[in-house]
């Protein structure tokens, strides 16, 4: 409930005070920063495995994330940085486990796909494109059956609208009116091509009504747009009036993962993306027009935010390396 105190000079339907936006745009720059350093990190050679990162696309996590309450459920993608950082995952733990420390998320174990925390509500990334669908799907039966007041919200890209996994977690969740989101980040491309030429509606939303459900496409580099959306599918689901499909148009401007040369596109597209459709960017606008802070505390909380990245990556350096006779150790549930 606002009190006296807290102001919101832009209107939102989920209620996010000045307050609540500053931190979100600090978070905004977290997301950029921290996948901006694994990529510096991978080319060094000090994290191993390979890398899905989704610079350009801060809006979609930040937004989507700023709504969800610490209770509600996850499921996070291969390209799952964000996703999880909104969700409020410590940076520093998060950091150690891409170093494969005892200090990470998931002890060193998980690596960058398979990151999940049980204390912010998420049940893990997924290097399986779709893998989160029917996770998220049971989360919310869970939720149904137990009778309270949980949602679950699975993040995927384009390309898993073409998965089984889509089609049937889609069909559950609607004939049992479960309490879920299915967030569809479509950044142009799955893998090397472009979507378009993957499937044959104009729209990823438009594949809610074959299954009875609502569908909804916005301007996911719009943060305002991202938070009312996404609130208004969420209390939705909480009400018990069943799932929604969001499909949040977007960009990443790195490649599909580090071994991507992104040869499928245009360097002249890539920059007018960079140059115009920059989510963090955008926020910023919004919020100085607003009076929410001024050009040089944004300037403030953008270094603040880069200064909480290297300190995780200081941390994660700092931390030990498991042991080997710890190689069997939560591999199986007890």
């Amino acid at each position: 409930m606002m009190t006296a105190t807290e102001n919101i000079s832009i209107p939102n339907r989920a209620g996010l005070t000045d307050e609540a936006f500053i931190t979100l745009y600090r978070r905004m720059w977290e997301i950029r920063f921290f996948d901006e350093k694994v990529d510096q990190l991978f080319a060094k050679g000090l994290i191993h495995g390979t890398t899905h990162l989704a610079v350009g696309q801060e809006s979609t996590a930040a937004g989507s994330g700023a709504v969800l309450r610490k209770t509600d459920w996850i499921t996070a993608t291969h390209r799952g940085h964000g996703q999880t950082i909104a969700k409020g995952t410590n940076i520093n733990e998060m950091m150690a486990e891409l170093f494969g420390r005892t200090t990470g998320t998931n002890n060193g174990k998980g690596g960058s796909m398979h990151i999940a925390d049980l204390d912010t509500g998420n049940l893990g990334a997924n290097g399986i494109v779709g893998g989160g669908f029917p996770i998220a799907t049971g989360a919310a039966l869970t939720s149904k059956i137990k009778g309270d007041d949980k949602v679950a919200l699975a993040y995927a890209g384009d390309g898993s609208t073409n998965e089984g996994s889509f089609h049937e977690s889609l069909n559950l969740a609607s004939i049992w009116a479960l309490p879920v989101v299915f967030f569809i980040e479509n950044n142009q491309y799955g893998m090397s091509g472009p979507f378009k030429t993957m499937m044959n509606v104009e729209r990823l939303s438009e594949r809610a009504k074959a299954y009875g459900i609502e569908g909804v496409t916005i301007e996911g580099n719009d943060v305002i747009e991202v938070i009312n959306t996404t609130y208004d599918a969420v209390e939705k689901a909480r009400r018990g009036e069943g799932p929604t499909l969001i499909e949040a148009m977007t960009y990443r401007w790195k490649g599909h993962s580090k071994s991507d040369a992104k040869k499928y596109r245009t360097k002249e597209e890539e920059e007018d993306w960079r140059k115009n459709h920059d989510p963090i960017k955008l926020a910023r606008e919004k919020f100085v027009a607003a009076g929410i802070f001024t050009e040089d505390e944004a300037e403030e909380i953008r270094l603040a935010a880069k200064q909480a990245i290297e300190d995780a990556v200081t941390f994660a350096e700092e931390s030990p390396m498991p042991a080997i006779e710890t190689m069997f150790e939560d591999v199986y549930s007890d």
